[in-house]
C-alpha cells in the first residue's frame, strides 16, 4: 500500500532552506484526551499543525508520512525497522533529512538498528517522541519535535551538521546507538553514559562537533533489509542455575546471545557455567559480552572471572549498550546467513569492532 505524503507547512515551500520528511510511527506523542471516551486516543496526525501552529514559522519545508499501521513502540519489530529503512532509501534523494516520531520504550532499539541498517548514511535521521501526549497541557512533545526538526535541517557550508542516526530528547541530542532509556516518569528519558552528547539545546543549540560523525559526501546509501531474529539476551544474576542457562543457550535455531555480565565483563567461574558457554561457542553461536552497568566497559581478562570468557571465545562488547548489541547481532547475522567456521570468524571480527560508532575501539 503506497504512503500518502502531505506538506504540513506549505508557506515554507517556496523559499525553504531545507526539506525534512517526518515519519510518524505512533507512540505517546500523537495522543489527545477524548472527553466522551474519558481516555487518551490517537488523533489525526495530518492535522498536527492545529496542535503545533509554530510549525508554520519554520523556514524549511516539512512533509509528513504516516505508517499504514500506527503502533505503540512496545510492539516494535524488525519488520518495522525494515519498513523505515526502505522509506528513507526511497525518499533519500528528495529530502535533506528525516525525523522519526516514535514511542520512547523502544526508541533506542530502533535508533541502534537503523544505524547499522543504513550503511553510507550522510543525512540526519533524528528520532524523537514524548513522555506526555501532545494533547496534554504540560506535554514535552512540542519542544522535542520542533527542536528535532531544527537539528535535522541544520547545515553549515551546505552540509548537514549531524549526518547520522540520533535520538533527540529533553534538550539533548544523543548518538542513536549510544542511547538508552533510563526514565519512565521524568522528562529526561534518555541517557548516553559512554559517549558525549552531540548537542545541547538551550537558548541556542550548541553542537559538540568533535564527537559528531564526519560528513561523508561520496558514500551511497545502502540498506540492509535482512535481520536475523534468532538472538536472545542472557542476563546473569547471583544464583543463576545450570538449568536456566541451558534452557536459553539451547533454544532451537539460536545464533547469537548478548551475555549481560557483572561490572567489567565478569561472570561466574563455575565449571558447569564455562562448559555450557564453551559448548555453545563451539557449535557456532556468537556470545557477545555486555556489561550490566550503564557506564564503563567490558575488559575481558582484567579479572580472573572474565579471563575464562576470553579463553572460550566470548566476544567483548567493550562499552556498547544492550540495545545496540542485540540489534548489531540481528543485522550482522542477517548479512551473513552461513553457519560455517569462516562465516563465524567474520562475524566475530565485525562484532568486536565498531561499525557505526556504537562502541569504542
Amino acid at each position: 500500500m503506497p504512503y500518502r505524503i502531505i506538506q504540513i507547512n506549505p508557506s515554507a515551500t517556496s523559499n525553504s532552506r531545507a526539506s525534512v520528511l517526518v515519519i510518524y510511527t505512533g507512540g505517546t506523542f500523537g495522543m489527545v484526551y477524548e472527553p466522551q471516551a474519558g481516555q487518551l486516543v490517537p488523533f489525526d496526525f495530518e492535522r498536527v499543525v492545529d496542535r503545533l501552529p509554530e510549525l508554520n514559522r519554520l523556514d524549511f519545508a516539512i512533509s509528513l508520512l504516516t505508517l499504514n499501521e500506527i503502533i505503540d513502540s512496545s510492539n516494535m519489530k524488525p519488520a518495522v525497522w525494515v519498513e523505515l529503512a526502505q522509506i528513507i532509501q526511497d525518499h533519500y534523494s528528495s529530502y535533506d533529512s528525516f525525523v522519526i516520531l516514535h514511542g520512547t520504550d523502544t526508541m533506542s532499539f530502533t535508533a541502534s538498528a537503523l544505524s547499522f541498517m543504513l550503511e553510507g548514511l550522510s543525512k540526519p535521521v533524528i528520532l524523537t517522541g514524548a513522555q506526555l501526549p501532545i494533547g496534554v497541557a504540560r506535554s514535552d512533545a512540542r519542544e522535542n519535535f520542533i527542536t528535532a526538526l531544527e537539528i535535522a535541517a541544520a547545515t553549515e557550508a551546505d552540509r548537514p551538521l549531524v549526518p547520522e542516526v540520533c535520538v533527540y530528547f529533553n534538550s539533548l541530542l544523543l548518538r542513536g546507538n549510544r542511547s538508552t532509556k533510563r526514565e519512565s516518569v521524568q522528562f529526561n528519558a534518555f541517557t548516553s553514559e559512554n559517549y558525549p552528547h552531540l548537542a545541547n539545546a538551550g537558548v541556542s543549540i550548541d553542537y559538540n562537533r568533535p564527537f559528531i560523525r564526519p560528513y561523508q559526501p561520496n558514500q551511497s546509501l545502502k540498506i540492509h533489509k535482512t535481520l536475523d531474529p534468532n538472538v536472545t539476551i542472557l542476563k546473569l544474576f547471583p544464583g543463576i542455575t545450570q538449568a536456566v542457562v541451558e534452557s536459553i543457550v539451547n533454544i532451537p535455531s539460536l545464533r547469537g546471545i548478548v551475555l549481560e555480565t557483572f561490572g567489567a565483563g565478569n561472570a561466574p567461574t563455575d565449571a558447569w557455567f564455562l562448559d555450557v558457554l564453551k559448548g555453545t561457542v563451539d557449535r557456532g553461536v556468537l556470545i557477545f559480552n555486555v556489561s550490566q552497568c550503564e557506564g564503563g566497559r567490558v575488559t575481558q581478562g582484567q579479572y580472573q572471572t572474565s579471563k575464562h570468557l576470553l579463553q572460550i571465545g566470548v566476544v567483548s562488547g567493550a562499552d556498547i549498550t544492550t540495545e545496540a548489541a542485540i540489534t548489531k547481532l540481528m543485522v550482522l547475522l542477517g548479512r551473513e546467513p552461513g553457519y560455517g567456521p569462516e562465516a563465524v570468524l567474520r562475524l566475530r571480527t565485525l562484532l568486536a569492532q565498531p561499525i557505526s560508532g556504537e562502541m569504542s575501539e
